[in-house]
Parts: structure tokens; C-alpha cells; sequence
């Protein structure tokens, strides 16, 4: 099944307790790549970039089996750049630069490989630019998943209600969640969220795990423990490809394969979280992954005690 991921593809600066790293590989739409490529070969990525983005990192994904030359490039053009500094609680994060630079005017027209996708993720881009992916498509794809933000529903609320109207799977945090429904409840605010037109959601909750709500069920998925942490940037972004990645990977999508899913993207996260940028993402292999899978079932795994 074919994949397509709309995100930013771009250079961080990340400081974290744990060490710093200048100038690396970040963006939405290459984690969400590098992490559905364990699942699916079949991917077609959309973004824009300058010409000070390096070509080995278009190569690097190519190799992964995804198709860049949706990937536009500016001459004389800068790259989005992202600077940030995280604390000993990595949930929360300071922003000390911002510059969109050429995704600035990301105005993204899809090929007609493109808009025949099966599976969409779009990433946290503005409403409007979400909106205008779905309307390129050529049939309805078997699942359009959305990742979007607070900021958006500060400026945009309308446009991103919208938008909203028209997916299968929306993926936000806690914090966004609230923010979006009204409500402190996660679950009271999943059904303020669903009848706002997405039939799942997930709800990330950082190192404490994920939420799936749909078909009147919720399932939980817990957060790997891990040993060492040295950078969560790209972590909900690695969840969201794990999970697209998988699903793509299958011919139909219910709540039982979302359950299966979640954990895809779990896995995929917590191989991000150890290293810096994209780095925990390259040059896994299949036994390697499996084995991360497998630990994840055997967290959650138990006899119901008898009382």
C-alpha cells in the first residue's frame, strides 16, 4: 500500500541535559518517513526545501524506499530551521529560534502518483495547507491520520475544525487535546473530538505512553522504560510514522489493527528518543525491531488475577 507524508523536512539545533547537537537533520515529514519505512516501501514524501539542504540526506531516504522528488527544492533558498532547549524533564521544551524560511510559502500541488495514495499523514502544518492535500486527492484514500497543534488552534480554530471534517485519525498530545475539546478528561474530550469528524484518535502522552479511542473502545499503550534518553525532538512525529507505517502495511484499518499500530509507533519512538535527530532511525534491522516489538508485548502482557 502507498504512503504519503506532508511534514517539513529541516535543520534543529537541540540542546538537551545530555549533550547538544548543531545543525541536524529534523522535520516532521523525515521522522514520519524514516519511521514508516520498517513498514512500508512505498513512500512518497512532500516538502519543501532550500538549497543548502544536503543531497546524502535525500539519498539516505531514497534508500529507505521513499520517493523525494516531492521534495522541492529552492535555489539560493534556506532550509526551515528549528533551535530548542529541553530540561531535565524533557516533556517540556523552550524554542529559541524559529525561522520558516522557504516553508514559508510551502504550497504543496501533488503529482498524479501522489494523489493516488491509499494512506495520507499529513503533518503539523496550517489547516489551510492540510485542507488543500485532501482536496488534490484523487479517491478517497483508506485513511487521512493529522497531526496538528495548539498554536493552530489559537489562529486558526475555524479552518482547523474544517479540516477535521474530513480525516479517519487524528494524532495530538494531552495538552492539545484539552485545549481542542474544552475539556480536562481525555476521555469526555475524545467525544467532543469525534463528533468533530475524526472516527480515531490518539491521545500521545510523552513517556507515559498513548490513548486510542474509537468504535466506542479505548486502548492504552504504554511508553517503553528506557535505560537512556538523549533527545526527544521528532519522538511524537516517529510515533506517528511507526503507526501509518504499519497500517499502510495492511489491506483494511479497525480498532484492532490501530491497537497494533500504536505499538509500531511506540517501538519506532523509543529507538528515536536514544540518540540525537534521526540517528536512532537509520540502519535498524528487522530482528532488531521485532525484538523492540516484542518487549512492548511483554510489558503489557498478564493473567487477569482471580479474585
Amino acid at each position: 500500500m502507498s504512503l504519503l507524508v506532508v511534514g517539513s523536512v529541516a535543520f534543529d539545533d537541540i540542546e538537551t541535559p545530555f549533550g547538544r547537537a548543531e545543525r541536524i537533520v529534523g522535520g516532521a515529514g523525515t521522522y514520519i518517513a524514516w519511521a514508516a519505512s520498517y513498514f512500508v516501501d512505498d513512500i512518497s514524501i512532500v516538502s519543501i526545501v532550500g538549497e543548502d539542504f544536503p543531497q546524502k540526506e535525500l539519498d539516505a531516504l531514497k534508500e529507505r524506499g521513499a520517493d523525494v522528488s516531492g521534495i522541492k527544492i529552492i535555489e539560493g533558498g534556506k532550509s526551515f530551521f528549528w533551535a530548542g532547549k529541553y530540561h531535565l524533564n524533557l516533556n517540556a521544551r523552550d524554542t529559541l529560534v524559529t525561522e520558516l524560511n522557504v516553508l514559508a510559502d510551502f504550497d504543496p500541488v501533488l503529482s498524479p502518483t501522489e494523489s493516488n495514495s491509499e494512506y495520507v499523514m499529513l503533518g503539523n502544518l496550517t489547516p489551510a495547507i492540510q485542507k488543500s492535500v485532501i482536496g488534490q486527492m484523487t479517491k478517497r484514500p483508506k485513511v487521512i491520520a493529522l497531526d496538528t497543534m495548539n498554536f493552530w488552534m489559537d489562529i486558526a480554530m475555524d479552518d482547523l475544525r474544517d479540516v477535521l471534517g474530513h480525516i479517519d485519525l487524528l494524532i495530538i498530545n494531552d495538552e492539545e487535546a484539552r485545549q481542542l475539546s474544552g475539556e480536562y478528561s481525555l476521555v469526555t474530550a475524545s467525544e467532543v473530538i469525534s463528533a468533530m469528524g475524526p472516527k480515531y484518535l490518539v491521545i500521545k502522552k510523552g513517556e507515559h505512553g498513548a490513548l486510542l479511542f474509537g468504535e466506542g473502545q479505548v486502548f492504552f499503550a504504554p511508553a517503553l522504560p528506557l535505560t537512556e534518553v538523549q533527545d526527544p525532538t521528532g519522538a511524537g512525529d516517529t510515533f506517528a510514522g511507526g503507526l501509518m507505517g504499519f497500517l499502510a502495511s495492511r489491506d483494511h484499518i479497525s480498532f484492532e489493527v490501530l491497537k497494533q499500530g500504536i505499538v509500531c509507533g511506540s517501538a519506532m519512538a523509543s529507538f528515536c528518543v536514544e540518540k540525537f535527530g534521526t540517528e536512532g532511525l537509520r540502519g535498524l534491522g528487522t530482528i532488531e525491531v521485532q525484538h523492540r516489538l516484542d518487549k512492548f508485548t511483554q510489558l503489557v502482557n498478564f493473567e487477569s488475577p482471580i479474585l
